[in-house]
């Protein structure tokens, strides 16, 4: 994010996505530091906030010329300090650099739209949808000046998950001891492994492709290793929805990127739901997605053996292929 001027301005950084967040607060800080060494950095809690404590952070120090304002947790703003703090974005004081963060949800969404039609810089931190994952790798990856192509991207989220931290953690884990700037799917199953090799998504590949042998072996081995049963009958879910999606759209004459954005999939993941529906109907994804409902109870305490539970949905729809028996 660049800033052409800090002080004099409020920035709402807005959005669950904490990775986000956390980058734009660190951005303004910077850049207000940058502009003014001196200045001093005060962060405050909105549901803590009085109008004396407002005006105290926001009236200038005695050791400071200038001084940056973090609001957190604008959503426990106390309702009688709203207007106070939408007049400081209106008429911000040319020495204070103000930074509110909303992170999300109803709450506070009356003050947030206040502030939306003032005066403000909005630094939109949305939550990003598991399909866009793999192009966050590649962005952030991007953003380290380095490479990594799409099915690697993919291949890292499969390893490490669906929490940015962890994956922009792993691409710098990566990039530090690459010499050429670029992350390879050799690399990454070096460094992650087994976590890279057995996955909930690769046990659903498995059984949607009917592969019995493998889907097993790797659900034991992931078990064994502690994924979570939730996480397979969750990754077993997308699968089949991701199918029975693109078996209803797959005729549409559109083009792939069209398809794959109704579908909810990145464009390369075409091709595999192509393969997988040879061998599936929209009756047997509908039976499948029914067990695993059923899986899904069963591991969240419906039944006392969540590795049991897993191996016959497992079995369930590698049976529900071909005719949707």
């Amino acid at each position: 994010m660049t800033l052409q001027r800090t002080f004099g301005t409020a920035t709402l950084v807005a959005g669950p996505e904490l990775l986000f967040s956390d980058r734009a607060v660190r951005d303004v800080i910077d850049a207000a530091l940058a502009e003014q060494p001196d200045a001093s950095v005060v962060t405050l809690t909105a549901g803590a906030l009085t109008r004396g404590s407002l005006t105290e952070a926001t009236g200038g120090s005695l050791l400071a010329a200038a001084s940056v304002v973090v609001v957190d947790e604008l959503a426990d703003l106390p309702a009688d300090l709203a207007d106070e703090v939408v007049d400081l974005v209106l008429h911000p004081f040319p020495e204070v650099a103000l930074i509110l963060i909303h992170h999300g949800g109803l709450k506070g969404k009356a003050v947030l739209d206040r502030l939306r039609k003032a005066n403000v810089r909005l630094v939109d931190c949305a939550s990003v949808k598991h399909w866009e994952l793999p192009q966050f790798v590649i962005g952030e990856v991007r953003r380290r000046h380095a490479q990594i192509d799409p099915a690697t991207a993919a291949l890292l989220v499969d390893a490490v998950g669906s929490d940015l931290r962890s994956l922009a953690g792993g691409i710098k884990q990566l990039l530090d001891d690459a010499t050429d700037g670029l992350i390879t799917e050799a690399t990454v199953r070096r460094y992650f492994g087994g976590r890279a090799e057995v996955t909930s998504f690769a046990v659903a590949d498995d059984a949607l492709a009917g592969n019995s042998e493998g889907a097993l072996g790797k659900l034991r081995w992931a078990v064994s290793t502690g994924v979570a049963p939730v996480l397979v009958t969750s990754a077993l879910a997308s699968a089949l929805r991701n199918l029975g999606k693109f078996l209803d759209a797959r005729d549409a004459r559109v083009r792939d990127a069209d398809l794959a954005r109704t579908i909810g999939v990145p464009p390369w993941k075409l091709k595999d739901l192509n393969r997988q529906a040879r061998d599936w109907n929209a009756r047997g994804v509908a039976a499948a997605l029914q067990s695993v409902a059923v899986a899904d109870a069963q591991i969240k305490g419906a039944a006392s053996d969540p590795g049991f539970a897993l191996e016959q949905v497992v079995l369930t729809i590698i049976a529900r292929r071909g005719r949707g028996r």
